[in-house]
């Protein structure tokens, strides 16, 4: 991140600490897309936007606890993966998806490769959604997870390849593909 992004950051939360909603709803604007994200990566998609609004609901409450503000994103996105582990965590057996047959629609294909991608490892699971699903660029999302650049170009890289491998992709689809 920039010396003047992190400056504004900083400027921003320090508002928000203050009080100010607008400052609030700043940070919302710039890192919802990363906290869907990183939800995503653990819970079911009809759960997914529920779960974002507790995560910022929990910051807001949280906030004075924050100790740098220039870490608020990472704080953030700390937040979003615990509370998204203890929603699975919780999780009635009765809340568990049941494996139906049904014909392959488009529908199902996404959630087929979302299924996938929350199987991946940590480490390319948040990267890959992050790009996949919520559309962010490799250095939005170095910027929103503290992650450096080449990080975020290793795990696309690595997540793409066993994305591929577990979806069992053809050498003619790869190629549409990436």
């Amino acid at each position: 991140m920039s010396l003047v992004a992190e400056d504004d950051l900083v400027h921003v939360v320090t508002a928000a600490r203050g009080g100010d909603r607008s400052a609030f709803a700043e940070l919302y604007r710039r890192f919802h897309r990363a906290v869907h994200g990183v939800v995503l990566a653990r819970v079911a998609f009809g759960d997914a936007a529920d779960l974002v609004q507790d995560v910022f609901a929990i910051a807001l409450e949280r906030l004075p606890e924050l100790t740098e503000a220039s870490a608020f994103g990472s704080w953030l996105l700390a937040i979003a993966r615990h509370h998204a582990i203890d929603h699975v965590r919780l999780a009635r057996p009765s809340d568990e998806l049941v494996d139906v047959p049904a014909p392959v629609t488009r529908s199902a294909e996404v959630a087929q490769v979302l299924g996938v991608l929350r199987e991946l490892p940590e480490a390319y699971r948040e990267t890959m959604i992050l790009r996949l699903v919520e559309g962010m660029t490799g250095p939005e999302i170095a910027e929103q997870t503290g992650l450096s650049a080449g990080s975020v170009r290793v795990n696309l890289h690595r997540g793409m390849k066993l994305l591929r491998e577990r979806l069992g992709m053809t050498a003619k689809e790869k190629s549409d593909v990436g």
